[in-house]
């Protein structure tokens, strides 16, 4: 059972056994979770789930017995949590910070890279942890240079 119910919430939900993209996919069930939470609560919840996705993917790395399995999902979950704390819940905003969370997901800009190296789970959620740190960052920077040039 135990087993069973590491899969579940590692692939979010099963969103990592997508055959296409799963990592994508399983970043959907974060932009979900953004609009069905109260805004305050977006960041409290990206903290619970990278804190409980350290211990659910490190089970999971055992499972699939793969370091960072394409099967584990929950870092970009807590990932796209993070990248969208304190941002406004409509379309515009979570599609801009999909696209931007995705960018950094995938390209991996340092310390990001690095992050990968820790031991277990922490390597699998760390680096989400900082893409989603990057997005969010990017996301007020521009929010800033269209506010201060008079655009919003």
């Amino acid at each position: 059972m135990k087993n069973i119910l590491i899969k579940i919430f590692a692939s979010g939900f099963g969103t990592g056994y997508s055959p296409f993209a799963s990592g994508t996919t399983g970043t959907l069930v974060g932009v979900a979770l953004f609009f069905l939470l109260p805004p305050k609560y977006v960041l409290h919840t990206a903290v619970v789930i990278f804190m409980a996705g350290v211990y659910i993917s490190t089970e999971a790395e055992k499972i699939y017995g793969k370091k960072d399995s394409g099967k584990i999902v929950i870092d970009e979950i807590a990932g796209y949590l993070f990248s969208m704390a304190f941002m406004p819940q409509n379309l515009l905003f979570a599609a801009a910070g999909f696209f931007l969370f995705r960018l950094f997901d995938v390209w991996k800009p340092s310390p990001a890279r690095e992050a990968q190296e820790l031991k277990g789970g922490w390597g699998v959620m760390t680096d989400d942890l900082i893409a989603g740190v990057y997005t969010n960052l990017t996301m007020w920077v521009i929010i800033l240079l269209l506010k201060f040039s008079g655009i919003t």
